[in-house]
């Protein structure tokens, strides 16, 4: 299974979002990008630990709820902007489909990194 939507992978899910997924402890996302492209596929994999753990202690909401019956049908990032060496922004478009309606997520995302390890904080959409 690949959560990102893609049909042809660049590489296996194990080797790219799975690793940060199967051991948040020990491989955090090595910048805002990759925890972003993290955070969708758990999104997907309706991973609310791993969503909640990457998620700033700020911002972090009590728990996680998904949606019945979604299915994600891809990730674009736009942009991603390194802003100075502890904060980053991520621009993307997630789309999915609910109930047979097609949704589209557009979104700025900010990311801050402390001790090493990057975390959602909040995100404007657009």
């Amino acid at each position: 299974m690949w959560p990102r939507g893609s049909a042809r992978p660049a590489r296996p899910f194990a080797r790219c979002c799975g690793r940060y997924l199967a051991d948040f402890a020990g491989t955090p996302a090595p910048d805002a990008e990759t925890l972003m492209r993290s955070r969708y596929c758990a999104f997907v994999l309706e991973d609310a630990d791993y969503l909640l753990a990457t998620w700033h202690a700020s911002r972090r909401p009590p728990d996680l709820a998904f949606a019945p019956g979604t299915k994600w049908l891809g990730l674009e990032v736009r942009d991603h902007r390194v802003v100075d060496a502890a904060h980053a922004e991520v621009e993307f478009v997630a789309r999915s489909r609910q109930a047979g309606r097609a949704h589209r997520l557009h979104e700025r995302s900010r990311f801050v990194c402390e001790d090493g390890r990057w975390s959602y904080l909040d995100g404007e959409m657009k």
